[in-house]
């Protein structure tokens, strides 16, 4: 069987103060990537410089502003068989590439997995684990199969280039996780919750933008849900 290789794809926007600890986390994989994409998305500060003392990594430039086109564009590019989004603020344990990859294999079917995710800078949410199947859970009976967290999922490559035509590209209306989550679940593809594995990532918006998170998140959720159902 033919080892499947990974991509990782980092979309930045002025990320100086954590993309250093992602990358350290990336640097002591047990499994090594086929190559690390960060994506500059017009940063203004430090973020690249040092992305750039990191050996190896890749910088793409992306002067669209918004995750979604930052993402794209990394995705674009990647040559992996497997695409690893993870936010810039994100960490990772060793063998989280390593189980990923595993999780392609003994799921060959699957367009993607999803895994857990802790914020590791706030108080708020101890009990992530039930918060998170809660969530989880509730994704699945709206739209009828898991969905992708935001701070890092993975799909295969393969399921990439059958959705990107058809995913939506506006920041300002869709949640781009989510709305690739439903377009993937329109195309038939499955995405796999592996609970084994857990993203930490950093709390910030709930911290300094708990408006955004806690109301203007879920209410651009449902109106997603809304707009994506078939007439």
């Amino acid at each position: 069987m033919k080892k499947k290789s990974i991509s990782i794809v980092i979309p930045v926007y002025n990320e100086a103060a954590y993309i250093e600890e992602c990358l350290f986390s990336l640097e002591k994989q047990t499994l090594k990537p086929l190559e690390i994409i960060v994506v500059d998305n017009n940063c203004t500060d430090r973020t690249i410089d040092i992305v750039k003392k990191f050996k190896g990594i890749k910088v793409l430039k992306e002067s669209e502003q918004g995750i979604t086109p930052a993402r794209n564009s990394g995705f674009d590019k990647a040559r992996g068989d497997i695409i690893v989004k993870i936010d810039a603020d994100a960490r990772v344990n060793k063998d989280f590439l390593k189980k990923i990859r595993t999780d392609f294999i003994q799921h060959p079917k699957i367009a993607g997995v999803t895994v857990y995710v802790k914020f590791y800078d706030t108080l708020m949410f101890r009990r992530i684990k039930a918060y998170y199947d809660v969530y989880m859970m509730f994704a699945k009976a709206t739209i009828g199969h898991f969905i992708f967290g935001g701070p890092t999922y993975a799909i295969s490559k393969e399921f990439w280039l059958k959705v990107k035509d058809q995913i939506c590209l506006n920041d300002k209306i869709v949640h781009e996780d989510i709305d690739l989550s439903i377009h993937v679940g329109k195309l038939g593809g499955e995405i796999y919750f592996d609970k084994s594995l857990m993203t930490l990532a950093s709390g910030r918006r709930i911290k300094y933008n708990p408006l955004s998170f806690f109301l203007e998140y879920p209410a651009r959720f449902v109106k997603m849900l809304e707009s994506h159902r078939p007439h």
